[in-house]
């Protein structure tokens, strides 16, 4: 885990923050797996709310020169993931965020909240 990936995991953080995702938590799982090293998980209060949550973070990391490597949903759905390498970002609708419920699956990481 390099310092740079916790310095985008936190301005990834408050790019969220400043498109009112609700939520913020950034998981530290870089010694649980070999996956990523965060995970990063927001919520939405709506479609149409996620939408602008993905569009305003996808804009914003494309000034940071960080690649998006991958992404699993679309415009249409209730989760999106956003694979940045040593970063993964998940937008939830509140009640998926709910069921899937990422963080009890992954409790023995150290979580950073971002108010």
């Amino acid at each position: 885990m390099s310092l740079k990936s916790k310095e985008l995991a936190l301005k990834i953080g408050d790019v969220l923050r400043e498109k009112q995702a609700e939520d913020i938590v950034i998981l530290d799982i870089h010694k649980l797996t070999v996956i990523a090293d965060y995970f990063i998980i927001a919520s939405g209060r709506s479609q149409t709310h996620i939408n602008a949550i993905y569009d305003g973070l996808t804009r914003e990391i494309s000034h940071l020169n960080l690649n998006l490597k991958g992404r699993d949903g679309d415009k249409n759905s209730d989760w999106i993931a956003l694979d940045f390498g040593d970063i993964i970002v998940h937008i939830f609708k509140s009640g998926e965020r709910e069921f899937y419920d990422i963080e009890r699956l992954w409790a023995d990481a150290p979580i950073e909240k971002i108010e």
